[in-house]
């Protein structure tokens, strides 16, 4: 099992110095094996492979204008352009978002190392090459073979070590699929998620609740004249506010799904088209508050490490104007919270009506898309096969 372990490094000057040289110098290679590739297509119809750019990179590293690329370990610098070379990768397979190129004020400054890697528990420092021995809050420790080693620095300042950690531990069995043991989620804009169950995860508006006071702040960081100080002093303003609602916000989240996690088996959700609901320009704001893909990547990692099931079903299920006498609603708006099913006579509050449909659907082998996987048993054999079939149809 891979796992990975984040921790706040605390670098002196030089350590610093180090730092900030390797970040420009993966930014440079990033964009200019991107500009390489780019024009070997454009040209030459060619396309170059990161094997390819990596040996352009020895010969560009001899040059003499070229020589302050060889301050930093050579790994950041290959693995800066294997990052573009899966950019690329990414774009043709998903046919959306073109790799671009780095800006040194707008993207984050990260780089990677390999070999040469070790943590020391006890003293609690981090050996980086090239960079000695880094100090670091050790507020967790881990066993196991130490893989990529990503050292980022965040707009406030703070400099962090992401290290992923082969274990040697297998992904535990998940159980089979219960109905008494699953549970259908619906999340939304008023209330961050509804359970099947009965239970409510409020959504507690961080970014909401802070917008008076970041304008506040934004105004009198415009305001300031350009490249002096007092507008760098409001710029770190800003920026730990934003940092403040981000840990916030992804504070809730863990809370939320370690709890889903903990007291269910199976959970359903839906496959929702986040990217397209964000082009409704009265709703995006909210959407982008809420943070779904998120939390829906905290589920399906958590549901592997823990071993639970987790099941996506097709995103044009009628979750919301479904009543439980099957009859739909096509009338249903955004707006209508409580509805009255003219068939039937029930009142149905939209949000717990969605999360019971959701889990329905969810039962029903014929409308899954997504399983996770290592699901036990016979019942795994052919669920997967259903949802293979079903991903077929998406594709």
């Amino acid at each position: 099992m891979i796992r990975a372990y984040k921790y706040r490094i605390y670098p002196n000057k030089n350590q610093i110095d180090f730092l900030e040289k390797s970040f420009g110098c993966t930014r440079y290679i990033y964009n200019w094996a991107l500009d390489l590739r780019i024009r070997a297509y454009q040209e030459k119809k060619e396309t170059l492979s990161a094997i390819d750019l990596c040996k352009r990179l020895t010969l560009l590293k001899k040059d003499e204008d070229k020589q302050w690329l060889s301050e930093p370990t050579n790994e950041c610098l290959q693995q800066s352009i294997r990052n573009m070379d899966s950019a690329f990768t990414r774009f043709f397979r998903e046919k959306k978002g073109f790799p671009k190129f780095k800006s040194k004020h707008k993207n984050k400054n990260s780089c990677k190392f390999i070999n040469g890697v070790s943590f020391d528990f006890e003293k609690k420092r981090i050996k980086v090459p090239k960079c000695g021995f880094v100090k670091f809050s050790c507020d967790r420790i881990f066993n196991g073979k130490i893989g990529t080693l990503t050292i980022s620095k965040t707009p406030t300042g703070k400099y962090y070590a992401s290290v992923l950690v082969d274990n040697g531990e297998l992904l535990p069995i998940k159980p089979q699929i219960k109905e008494d043991t699953t549970v259908g989620i619906d999340v939304g804009i008023k209330s961050f998620a509804v359970l099947s169950n009965g239970r409510v995860f409020e959504n507690m508006k961080f970014l909401e609740n802070n917008e008076k006071r970041l304008a506040v702040l934004q105004k009198r960081f415009s305001r300031k004249q350009k490249n002096s100080n007092r507008r760098k002093v409001y710029k770190l303003k800003v920026a730990k506010k934003y940092e403040r609602i981000t840990n916030l916000r992804t504070n809730y989240i863990h809370q939320v799904t370690s709890k889903i996690i903990a007291e269910n088996q199976s959970i359903v959700i839906e496959d929702l088209n986040i990217d397209g609901m964000l082009k409704n320009h009265c709703l995006a704001k909210s959407i982008s508050s809420v943070a779904w893909g998120e939390f829906f990547r905290q589920l399906e990692y958590k549901s592997d490490f823990y071993g639970r099931n987790l099941i996506r079903i097709g995103r044009f299920e009628p979750s919301s104007k479904l009543c439980e006498c099957g009859t739909i609603n096509n009338d249903l708006k955004l707006s209508d919270r409580i509805w009255t099913c003219k068939a039937c006579g029930r009142v149905n509050n939209r949000d717990e009506l969605a999360s019971r449909n959701i889990k329905n659907f969810g039962l029903k082998r014929q409308n899954l898309i997504g399983l996770s996987p290592a699901v036990s048993g016979a019942e795994g054999v052919e669920l997967s096969a259903v949802v293979e079939a079903k991903k077929r149809q998406y594709m």
